[in-house]
């Protein structure tokens, strides 16, 4: 039996992603039996088998797309009705995505950002915090974050989109957090935020519509106000509001 141990380990250290598939169960004639194991990568490789041949295959892509998800799952085959391989049995393998890291991406590094950054590492985020003032990193003492300056936007077309991208808007200034947000709204996430008081928020929507002509639906997952709504007051209680969000939305998906 192959061992996976150091394997699973380098995923989970080093932040690359990959899928452990167990074959759980098993009846009739299989290629392989319950407690088979093979290990598959972000790009498409795999080590160890779980039988080869169609199986194997369609596991592999099953796996690639279970690193979008993000959580573990079963399946159940029939090789013959489902895969046409002529031994017959079935086969119940299990799907476990290892080192999917949630991306979360701060526009904006003032005192609401750098508060929140501080919080989301520990909560299992990968933080990158983006500002366009010059200097605004010199003084930058937020651990295990990464930093990114120059203009907003730009940035906008190089995030990495998908179902573990978490977005929060919390610039110096209201025409970046509407440019910002208006961008970002059709690209596929997790989470989308911005913040702002109710009559911002309410002068941004119309625009949203009738300037920019966003679609209603596509506007209205965006959250905000940004946060659970609570009597937060300094950033630091901002952070918190909306770090309970981001804490919400990730463990609903779950």
């Amino acid at each position: 039996m192959i061992d996976f141990i150091d394997d699973l380990r380098a995923l989970k250290e080093g932040g690359q992603p990959g899928v452990l598939c167990i074959v759980t169960a098993t009846s009739g004639s299989t290629p392989r039996k319950a407690g088979t194991k093979m290990l598959v990568f972000a790009g498409g490789t795999s080590k160890g088998t779980i039988g080869g041949g169609a199986v194997e295959h369609q596991a592999v892509e099953i796996a690639l797309q279970a690193l979008e998800k993000g959580v573990p799952f079963t399946r159940h085959f029939e090789l013959f009705d489902d895969l046409s391989m002529e031994c017959g049995g079935a086969m119940d393998i299990y799907f476990e995505p290892i080192g999917v890291v949630p991306r979360l991406y701060i526009f904006g590094a003032g005192h609401v950002g750098k508060a929140l950054a501080a919080f989301t590492p520990s909560f299992g985020f990968r933080t990158i915090v983006i500002d366009d003032r010059e200097g605004i990193f010199s003084n930058w003492n937020i651990p295990d974050t990464e930093t990114l300056s120059g203009n907003y936007i730009p940035f906008v077309d190089n995030i990495e989109y998908g179902e573990h991208t978490y977005i929060v808007i919390v610039t110096h200034k209201h025409e970046y957090d509407e440019q910002l947000m208006v961008a970002c709204a059709p690209r596929d996430y997790a989470y989308l935020g911005m913040i702002g008081s109710k009559r911002k928020v309410s002068e941004i929507k119309a625009r949203a519509l009738d300037k920019h002509h966003l679609n209603p639906e596509v506007l209205g997952k965006v959250d905000m106000p940004i946060g659970i709504p609570f009597a937060a007051e300094t950033p630091a209680e901002i952070a918190v509001s909306i770090l309970a969000r981001l804490i919400d939305i990730k463990n609903k998906r779950k």
